[in-house]
């Protein structure tokens, strides 16, 4: 039986990724070497690795491209003024999308990016595909 699953992205710099999630999503570090961060917030858990760290099989010891973290929230427009005036690098304007959410996506460092996302009534058009 599965007892825990969450990611653990793989960056150059965890002190820097980690502490991003910490100052701005409201993780708290759980673990903290110089090569591993293990984060959590409530039932929610992340970890940074050392993209280069030995205990990745070699042939994959590179720094993640391409993810994208989903951080559901009540409120993403209040969200979206808090990290627009933190500084973090908007790569996408707050939105309403037809499939049922208000959200925006900042870049973390590291090159992550996080979607940030308040669940909003979906069109016609999309409810139907709701299980």
């Amino acid at each position: 039986m599965m007892r825990s699953f969450y990611p653990v992205v793989q960056v150059a710099n965890p002190a820097d990724v980690a502490q991003a999630f910490v100052d701005h999503f409201g993780f708290e570090e759980t673990f903290t070497a110089d090569w591993y961060v293990s984060l959590r917030n409530g039932g929610h858990e992340l970890a940074v690795l050392d993209a280069t760290h030995e205990t990745i099989p070699e042939g994959f010891r590179a720094e993640c491209r391409g993810v994208l973290l989903n951080v559901e929230v009540d409120d993403a427009t209040a969200h979206y003024a808090r990290l627009r005036d933190s500084g973090l690098p908007i790569r996408l304007a707050l939105r309403d999308e037809p499939f049922g959410q208000r959200h925006f996506i900042v870049e973390v460092p590291g090159g992550i990016l996080v979607d940030v996302i308040e669940e909003i009534p979906p069109t016609a058009e999309f409810a139907a595909a709701f299980a």
